[in-house]
């Protein structure tokens, strides 16, 4: 089996997850992703990354060797943004 693209997990995760922006970066065992979801609101850190485990299912086990993630509402990716002093642009919306 091949190993997965941050492509591929960015469908995975939007596929399983709405999400207004997901960014991976990653070489194909290790990955990074940024997810802004309006489901994260009122979730805590934990809650929130265990939901984008559900959205990944299996794959978290049988593909994905290891997964660093920033969970965001959409009120958080913009405030960050904002002090960042860009307006990031997303790879992916949904």
């Amino acid at each position: 089996m091949a190993e997965p693209t941050p492509a591929d997990l960015e469908r995975f995760i939007a596929d399983g997850l709405a999400c207004e922006h997901v960014e991976v970066t990653g070489d194909g065992r290790h990955f990074f992703a940024t997810i802004v979801s309006s489901e994260f609101e009122g979730a805590s850190r934990i809650r929130r990354h265990q939901r984008v485990y559900q959205a990944l299912g299996d794959r978290m086990r049988d593909e994905i060797h290891a997964l660093s993630m920033r969970t965001l509402t959409p009120t958080e990716w913009t405030l960050d943004a904002s002090q960042a002093g860009s307006g990031a642009s997303a790879s992916h919306h949904r």
